[in-house]
């Protein structure tokens, strides 16, 4: 049951993505998609899961589908479609998942409405999930949801990649959704299919627009923090990038991130992911974390802050500045932080680790606690216990 769950999981997205190319219905994919899943969950158990999973649950929706829109006044016109053949061309494609980000990404919808519609449709989490993600109750995401939906529909949205002219400017949108898909994969190893799915999206949207860079910038990004996690535990989250054993990353992505990010350098046009993917490129140019370049890391932290000015970025220069001049000076940082990031764990974090290199393990083994009190994932919550209790026995 369990390969059945996981194989219609990794369907989804694909799936609802090509019920609302042919339909251009959001809420009939949605349906089909569903009573498709039902369909499998009988039948997959018992005859094994198909070969092609995304393209079984394509099928089946789409007869779904037919059957529904029989029944009302577009029977005639899909018929005359069915006749035509328009409604059997390629069972998914990654197009179609961009054609849906771009629509759930449209400026005429509330940001908030744009990441969880993508984060519904497209990623395929639940309601509940979104729920708790957004750290609200299920029956707000649900109207959350509907009003998007209802936008989209009313305002007559078109299901398509923008053209030339809109393209540069619908980018940022998507390219902050892809990035957000991704790491809900990377922090939910359930969900690591999210990272493979975001890191192939990119790529085509690279090759869709390859005079611009930010979406360079973003596939490097991806690629490079891929590029370690055979060596951060089983988690992705239980080794410091201190201690990984770097013979474990993978170097093949690595020289492909770089690659990346040497060219968006020379383009002379940097963004938030370009420096994003630039600092991480230079923590992979390292064969000792004792060797990494600090004073280019903060750098290039000082430009992010320049167009992306938000309390994250401002925390993670002050992690560089404590390796660069020592902990004081991060802590310094830290405490100006303080209120706004009160409920991040990395924060805490963060501040357990300077304290504990001054000395002060008291104090840092409640830095710590306080970090896992706040974590809102249970990986988290566990890697602080932890470095709160060695801490205290250290």
């Amino acid at each position: 049951m369990e390969d059945v769950e996981r194989a219609f999981r990794d369907a989804h997205g694909p799936a609802v993505a090509t019920l609302v190319r042919l339909f251009g219905d959001i809420g009939l994919a949605e349906d089909a998609v569903q009573d498709a899943f039902v369909t499998a969950m009988d039948r997959w158990p018992r005859d094994g899961v198909p070969g092609n999973p995304a393209g079984w649950i394509v099928t089946t929706a789409r007869h779904r589908a037919v059957d529904v829109v029989r029944r009302n006044a577009r029977g005639r016109e899909l018929a005359r479609d069915i006749a035509a053949d328009r409604l059997h061309g390629p069972e998914t494609s990654g197009d179609d998942q961009l054609r849906l980000m771009f629509t759930c990404c449209h400026p005429a919808l509330r940001g908030e409405h744009q990441v969880a519609l993508t984060l519904r449709l497209v990623a395929g989490l639940t309601l509940p999930e979104l729920a708790s993600g957004f750290l609200v109750g299920e029956e707000t995401m649900s109207k959350r949801l509907v009003r998007a939906k209802y936008k989209i529909k009313a305002a007559g949205i078109p299901y398509r990649i923008p053209g030339d002219a809109e393209l540069p400017g619908r980018l940022r949108a998507v390219l902050s959704v892809l990035y957000l898909v991704y790491n809900t994969g990377a922090d939910d190893r359930d969900r690591a299919y999210l990272c493979t799915d975001a890191i192939r999206l990119t790529r085509r949207l690279v090759g869709l627009v390859p005079a611009e860079p930010e979406p360079a910038g973003l596939l490097a990004l991806m690629l490079l923090n891929d590029a370690r996690k055979p060596a951060r535990g089983d988690q992705g989250i239980g080794v410091l990038l201190q201690d990984q054993d770097r013979s474990l990353w993978d170097h093949a992505l690595i020289d492909e991130g770089q690659t990346l990010v040497l060219s968006c350098l020379r383009r002379r046009r940097l963004g938030p992911f370009q420096l994003q993917a630039a600092i991480q490129a230079l923590h992979c140019a390292s064969a000792r974390y004792e060797d990494t370049d600090w004073a280019a890391i903060v750098r290039f932290y000082d430009r992010l802050l320049t167009v992306m000015p938000t309390p994250v970025v401002a925390l993670n220069r002050a992690i560089a500045v404590a390796e660069l001049q020592g902990p004081e000076a991060g802590l310094v940082i830290l405490d100006t932080l303080a209120d706004e990031l009160v409920g991040y764990h990395v924060l805490h974090a963060a501040r357990g680790r300077m304290l504990s290199q001054l000395g002060m393990r008291a104090e840092a083994a409640s830095a710590y606690a306080r970090g896992a009190a706040v974590a809102r994932t249970e990986p988290a919550r566990t890697f602080l216990e932890e470095q709160a209790a060695s801490t205290v026995v250290g």
